[in-house]
């Protein structure tokens, strides 16, 4: 595949969200406001990059035996700087997005892209294969975050959109909302891709 294919895979074809369905925890708590969602896509793309780049790097040096706590070990290094860098130059976003930055080191997206691309292939594959999956999952957090903070609040990063006379649906800004807007959207998503399968087959 060509670099430019490693990249926008990640943002449809193999979107880690709506099609992979991996990152469901931080989608899901986090994505009440956009800026929430921003913010947590940053960070995890952060440690994809930087976790990708030195797992290509040590792939054929790394003994079998002790590949994957080696991979663990290079994801929650990067974790801790993105969670010290949050936490130096954007604390009230830290504070905001709590416990989900050091959980960052779990997130299926960061590990699974370790061990199933970047142990197997090169450097400039890696680094596309991150950015592409990385700018994926922001587009799902500013997706499923923006549903939820405008119907949820009338507004959106502090824009009154609905007016004063709208009645927020506060359900969007509950756990049950995100289980919603997420089903809603991968159901969407699922729609668009069997009308283009059916164009396509005639």
């Amino acid at each position: 595949m060509s670099l430019v294919s490693e990249f926008t895979k990640g943002i449809y074809k193999e979107n880690p969200v709506f099609r992979l369905l991996l990152g469901m925890c931080p989608t899901l708590a986090v994505t009440t406001t956009v800026i929430n969602g921003i913010g947590m896509a940053v960070a995890s793309t952060f440690v994809l990059l930087g976790s990708n780049i030195i797992v290509s790097l040590i792939k054929n040096i790394t003994p079998k035996k002790i590949r994957i706590p080696t991979y663990i070990i290079v994801i929650a290094s990067f974790t801790t700087i993105a969670d010290l860098l949050l936490a130096a130059f954007a604390p009230a976003l830290h504070k905001s997005l709590g416990i989900f930055i050091p959980l960052i080191v779990v997130n299926c997206i960061i590990f699974g892209r370790a061990e199933a691309f970047a142990s197997k292939n090169t450097l400039s594959n890696s680094i596309m294969d991150a950015l592409g999956m990385g700018f994926g999952f922001l587009l799902a957090l500013i997706l499923v975050s923006s549903v939820r903070e405008i119907l949820g609040s009338g507004s959106i990063l502090g824009f009154s959109l609905l007016g004063p006379s709208y009645n927020p649906a506060l359900i969007m800004v509950l756990p049950p909302g995100a289980f919603l807007v997420l089903g809603l959207l991968i159901g969407l998503m699922n729609l668009l891709t069997h009308k283009s399968a059916t164009s396509a087959c005639h």
